[in-house]
């Protein structure tokens, strides 16, 4: 990593995140003020935070993408998620008693990487109730989304697994999922083999279940779907 400076453009991205978006301008005057940060340009394939490593710092990713992995107890290697700039991550980890990242975090292509000290966020978000009611809810969500996750290595097939990743993507008043992850990705995802997938996709092509184009999957049977699942 090579530290460099914050530009008016890193700002700006900063500002576009959860936790300090819609703050008053006067706030935004003040905040790199009052935070003990730095900021880094990352290389793709480096290895930016490692799992079982203290988190110290606020993290937050201004431009790029990182791919995130665990090591379960079999010592396998676990796709989590991507993250996309520009967003904060690793946030649930910072004030916890036990503040090890639970993840490995390796960048998928070149970026910007914003920290923050754990004292300095901590004096802002004292000192401002609308950062602190914004890094509440990251945290909330956060939470939420490793339980969907969890919801989904829950079931024991691939079949389930899939129909579950389809539901979780699907939104309100539509029967067509963009799904962000190609096949290659989703296996890991899924944790599971890559043939293994595709041929239970097929299958479910085939039954008439769901029909797919590119990472559009338009579901056709819901009904029938939710029973398999439940």
């Amino acid at each position: 990593m090579n530290r460099i400076d914050c530009t008016a453009e890193l700002e700006q991205l900063l500002f576009q995140i959860p936790l300090f978006n819609d703050l008053s301008h006067n706030i935004q005057l003040t905040l790199l003020d009052k935070l003990d940060y730095a900021v880094y340009e990352i290389e793709k394939n480096e290895v930016i935070l490692r799992q079982n490593t203290i988190c110290r710092h606020l993290y937050i990713l201004l431009k790029g993408k990182l791919r995130v992995d665990i090591i379960d107890a079999l010592g396998n290697e676990v796709l989590i998620e991507h993250i996309v700039a520009p967003r904060a991550f690793a946030t649930p980890h910072l004030f916890k008693k036990d503040g090890t990242l639970p993840a490995t975090f390796t960048v998928m292509n070149e970026g910007i990487f914003f920290t923050a000290t754990k004292e300095s966020v901590f004096s802002l978000i004292s000192e401002h109730p609308d950062i602190l009611k914004n890094f509440l809810c990251i945290t909330g969500n956060c939470t939420k989304c490793t339980v969907t996750r969890l919801h989904a290595l829950s079931h024991k097939n691939v079949r389930s697994r899939f129909i579950v990743y389809l539901f979780e993507q699907k939104q309100p008043d539509t029967e067509v999922i963009e799904i962000e992850h190609n096949q290659v990705q989703l296996a890991e995802y899924l944790c599971v083999t890559r043939p293994a997938l595709s041929k239970e996709i097929n299958k479910l092509v085939k039954e008439g279940l769901i029909r797919i184009k590119g990472k559009k999957v338009e579901l056709l049977q819901l009904a029938e779907l939710k029973r398999m699942i439940l």
